[in-house]
Order: structure tokens, then C-alpha cells, then sequence
């Protein structure tokens, strides 16, 4: 997420000085002003008649001037604003703070409504939760309008707890209804879910594949993971590739060397059976071709430009749905198209959303920068983003063989996180931050920025089904804050679209006017799904994947950007 409004509290703020000076490294040690908002969405409620206080924090304002404007005209010069509205409605407001450096400025939306109802969110499973007989169920829900708010949990229509988060336990299997119930005086709120208590045999066992169909160019191996393995009870894992069986044990995962098997289609059957249980999965890999079958060497007409957009598949965040309607992958794959196409950002939204794209040629590998990727970093604000490529394998046209990672600075550190996965719920209702489970036992929420993004879902509005899972790498957070409201988005040394690095940005340039400018990248840094050099001679397809799962504070989620794709070769030459 880059914001017009967001830039202004942070290094962007020199971009806007006021005539007093400029930004430059001369005036370093003279700081502009910020502010920072009490609510992380700018958005403030108040019942029409009482008075609404808003006591923003400040920094570097020591003898500033405030303006706080209500439809163009100042309504106050205090710090603190006091404001009783006497009507219905939503009212839009801006402050200004001037000191004898720069302005900072923020806007905001206060609703003025007759009553004020508590609201309650919380991710929820489609089908309610399902725990094993004595096991606990832990729910902290988030709740809005929480003055004089009081609590109740039920089980069954019978109270359990007056508190706000709850654990559920029980031993005796069985369907429970729960029900939380948040009243103040203006109303009341209620959230009810069913919770299925199960014996270890009768607890429903899942997994999931990448795909039913792989493709692996003749010579190389490919990893088949089993994802999001629940209720195995220590179950046995046996792999069957054309009738015979090949591997037997715990291992959820089957590494299959092509170089053994002939140019063709291959049934790969993996059966997991437990004291309960027995489950199978018929999986069918395709053997293609040595590389450089299907290579597509450049012509004279050939575009240094990708040419089509084959998938777009955010993550939810403040910038989608906003301004545009897609209501279909394909729609949305045109709308990210369009907008590259005409110099203009698309967002990626929060953790593990994802654009892939195509040239109408193979870009070869010849040791040096290969890739430029479009991005609108700038000195303190980087939103780095994971590069993958792939190779057409199997000659279709289609990016659905192997994703290769583009390692780069963090690249088997500490620091990254492999095999991450992130599922984000569809809210219940508009104007509603979007929760979000991982795999690793964390959970939060993609928070609603109603100040500056009011379209009423964050959800993307092509994806149909209630919950959808995005995986990948996890890089470190880059938000930090370095005083109240003040937020830094670091730079991460190297290899990340959208990312401030003064080593693949091949300039080291700041870039205070926040242009667009490139990261580059080579496809000998593209390595295997064991950390091998993946030793490709070309690609076909890209895809940049938001790599960050952060929150700069009240501006919201860290969402990589990108405003095209090139063949750097070309551009070389």
C-alpha cells in the first residue's frame, strides 16, 4: 500500500514541503511535523447531539499551526478537536500541521448516527469449526463500539462466560451451538457458529495438492507436497507411480525424478491410511520434453514488454475493489492489463497476493540481469515483493508447469519464512476488516481504511468462496515505527520487486519523488524447491508475489506494487 495521504506522514512528507525549504541532505536534521490518529481506519463514530473529542499525537509540532477543516472552511486552530454534530450523516474532514519545515496533513470521515450498536467479527470456517473431544477451542473476536459494552457467551442457549474472548472445551462428542452476544445501549450484536466435537476416529481427515496435473521438463525433479494435512493421527503415507509402489512412510511429500521415467503421462497415486482411515488421491504427472523444445527465441517484432496477463489473484487490502468492478479471474486479469497498460499501478494487496504475466518470447538466461519489474518504492517506503518464474515445459502456452523462487537477499536466513500459507475470510458484513488465519498458528486482520478506501469490501469480489489459502515465501516485516505515526517501510538488501535496493535498482538514486523506477533480476539466481541452482537456460511467465505480512499502523497493510514487466535483455541491447 502506497496512499497519497499515507506518503505525507512519512519521508514522502519532503515531497510536499511547503516553500519554507526543500528536502534535500542539507536540512536533514530539521524534521516536519506528523500525526498520528488514535484509530488505525481514520473513521470515527458519534450519536448525533454528543460531542466527539479527536486528541491526534504529534511530533516536531512545537509551535505549529493547526487547521482542521470541515468541507473546505476551518472549523478549529486547536490541537484538539471538539465536534457535535447536530445531523445525521457521514461528515469529511482534514487536518493540517505547519511548522517551519513542511506540512503533514491526514483526512478523516466522522459518522454521525443515531445509535451506536456494538459489531463483532471473527474468522469463522465455512462449515463452523471442528475440534477433537477434549481439545480446546480458543475465540477472540474483534468488537467495534465497545463503550459500556457487555459480553455473553452461549453453548446450547445456556451462558457460559461474560467475557470477550472465550475457550470452548467438551468431552462428549457432539454438534454444539455457540453464540456471542455483544450488547451496549444502543444495541445489540450476535455472532452464532456451530462447533463439531469429534472422537479421534470420527474427526474428518483433510489434505490438499497443488494440482491434479504436473508438468516436469525430462531431466529435472519436482517436490509433490501435500498442503494443510489435518487429522492424520500418525497416518502412513504410500506412493504408487504406474502401478507400483514407490515410497512408503510419514513423509507427506514424494520428490519425483523425471530423468527415470519416459517422455508421457504418469498416474502418481498416494493413499494415507491410519487406525481409522483410509484416503487416496490419483495424481497424473506429465514427462515433457528436454528444455528448449518449446523455446521461443526473439524476433525483430518481438516486445521487450510482457504481453498478457494470465492470472491476478490479490490478497484483500485497501486498493481492491476500489474504483473498478471484476467479478471474474478473467475480469480481473483484464483490469490488472489495462492498468499496466496505461503506466498505472496494480496492487497486490496484503501477504501472498499474486499477478503472473507472459512475453510473447522466451528471455534468455545469460548470467546477468534478465528481468525488470516496474515498481513505486522510493527511500523509507520499499513493499517487497517474491519473484518467481517458469518455463512452458510442456509447450501449451500456459504458465502451469514449475514455479521456480528468484532468491534473493533473505534467501536461507533466518529471516524468511518457506512454505507459508495465509487464509483470509470473507467478512459478514461492508465495512468490515478481512481476518486471516496461517498456518503456523497466527491470525489478524486486514484492517478497513474508510478515510481513504470506501468501497465496501477489501475482499476481492472474483473470489466466490467464503475463505481462499495464498502460499508462498515470507520475507520480514519492513514496517517500522519510528516515532508515533511515523512509519519507515526499510528496504530489504536485494532480489524483491518494489523494494528501495540500491543494488538491483542499479542506481542509487533516493528517489524523493516517489517515480516509478525498477528492480532487475536474473534467472540464474531461480533455484529449486530445495535451494539447488534451478540452472535455467530461459523463461516464459513471471509472477510477483506480495512477500510482507505487515501493517505500517493506520496506513494499513504493506501490499507490493507493480506497473509492468520487461525483458531487460532487450533493453541492454
Amino acid at each position: 500500500m502506497k496512499n497519497i495521504i499515507y506518503s505525507l506522514s512519512t519521508i514522502v512528507l519532503c515531497i510536499i514541503a511547503l516553500s519554507f525549504t526543500s528536502c534535500d541532505k542539507e536540512h536533514e536534521e530539521i524534521l516536519p511535523p506528523t500525526i498520528a490518529l488514535d484509530v488505525q481506519d481514520a473513521i470515527y463514530s458519534v450519536k448525533v447531539g454528543k460531542t466527539l473529542t479527536i486528541s491526534p499525537n504529534y511530533t516536531n509540532a512545537e509551535n505549529a499551526v493547526f487547521a482542521w477543516k470541515l468541507d473546505g472552511n476551518i472549523i478549529s486552530t486547536s490541537p484538539t478537536l471538539e465536534y457535535t454534530p447536530t445531523t445525521l450523516g457521514d461528515r469529511y474532514l482534514s487536518l493540517s500541521v505547519i511548522n517551519d519545515v513542511a506540512e503533514a496533513y491526514i483526512e478523516l470521515m466522522i459518522q454521525v448516527v443515531k445509535l451506536l450498536p456494538p459489531s463483532i467479527s471473527l474468522a469463522i470456517p465455512e462449515d463452523g469449526y471442528t475440534i477433537i473431544r477434549s481439545g480446546e477451542l480458543s475465540l477472540s473476536p474483534q468488537v467495534s463500539n465497545t463503550d459500556s459494552t457487555t459480553y455473553k457467551w452461549l453453548v446450547n442457549g445456556t451462558e457460559k462466560s461474560t467475557s470477550k474472548d472465550f475457550t470452548f472445551t467438551s468431552d462428549t462428542p457432539g454438534v454444539y451451538s455457540l453464540e456471542m452476544i455483544a450488547t451496549n445501549p444502543d444495541g445489540e450484536d450476535r455472532l452464532s457458529f456451530p462447533v463439531k466435537v469429534c472422537p479421534p476416529e470420527d474427526l474428518p481427515f483433510h489434505w490438499a495438492f497443488e494440482s491434479k496435473e504436473y508438468n516436469v521438463a525430462q531431466g529435472r525433479d519436482i517436490r509433490i507436497k501435500i498442503w494443510d494435512i489435518e487429522n492424520d493421527f500418525d497416518g502412513t503415507y504410500t506412493w504408487t507411480l504406474d502401478g507400483k509402489e514407490i515410497q512408503k512412510g510419514t513423509e507427506a511429500q514424494y520428490i519425483f525424478k523425471s530423468s527415470t521415467y519416459p517422455v508421457g503421462a504418469h498416474t502418481l497415486i498416494c493413499t494415507m491410511t491410519n487406525d481409522y482411515t483410509s484416503v487416496s488421491e490419483t495424481l497424473t504427472v506429465n514427462v515433457c520434453p528436454p528444455e528448449g523444445t518449446y523455446k521461443r527465441v526473439a524476433s525483430g517484432s518481438s516486445s521487450s514488454s510482457y504481453n498478457k496477463v494470465y492470472e491476478f489473484t490479490a490478497a484483500p487490502g485497501q486498493f481492491i475493489n476500489e474504483n473498478y468492478t471484476a467479478t471474474t479471474p478473467q475480469q480481473a486479469a483484464d483490469y490488472a492489463h489495462s492498468r499496466m497498460s496505461h503506466d498505472t499501478h496494480v496492487s497486490l494487496g496484503g501477504w501472498g497476493g499474486y499477478i503472473v504475466i507472459g512475453f510473447d518470447h522466451s528471455i534468455e538466461n545469460d548470467g546477468d540481469y534478465n528481468i525488470q519489474i516496474l515498481g513505486n518504492s522510493f527511500e523509507g517506503s520499499s513493499e517487497p515483493g517474491v519473484v518467481y518464474v517458469m518455463q512452458d515445459e510442456n509447450g501449451d502456452g500456459l504458465p502451469n508447469d514449475t514455479w521456480y523462487e528468484l532468491k534473493g537477499s533473505e534467501y536461507g536466513t533466518a529471516t524468511e519464512t518457506r512454505d507459508y500459507a495465509i487464509t483470509y475470510y470473507r467478512p459478514k458484513n461492508p465495512n468490515m476488516p478481512v481476518q486471516w488465519t496461517d498456518n503456523m498458528g497466527g491470525n489478524g486482520s486486514i484492517d478497513y481504511l474508510g478515510s481513504y478506501h470506501r468501497q465496501p469490501y477489501y475482499y476481492p469480489e472474483w473470489i466466490k468462496e467464503d475463505s481462499y489459502t495464498l502460499r508462498g515465501t515470507r520475507l520480514p516485516s519492513v514496517a517500522i515505527e519510528t516515532s508515533p505515526g511515523y512509519w519507515n517501510n526499510v528496504d530489504l538488501g536485494w532480489g524483491y520487486a518494489d523494494n528501495f535496493s540500491n543494488i538491483d535498482r542499479l542506481t542509487d538514486d533516493d528517489n524523493y519523488s516517489a517515480n516509478v523506477n525498477a528492480n532487475h533480476f536474473k534467472i540464474s539466481n531461480a533455484v529449486t524447491y530445495d535451494g539447488r541452482p534451478a540452472s535455467l537456460k530461459y523463461i516464459d511467465f513471471v509472477k510477483v508475489m506480495t512477500g510482507v505480512n505487515c501493517k505500517a499502523g493506520w496506513l494499513g497493510e504493506n501490499s507490493t506494487e507493480v506497473f509492468g514487466f520487461h525483458d531487460f535483455n532487450m533493453i541492454k541491447k
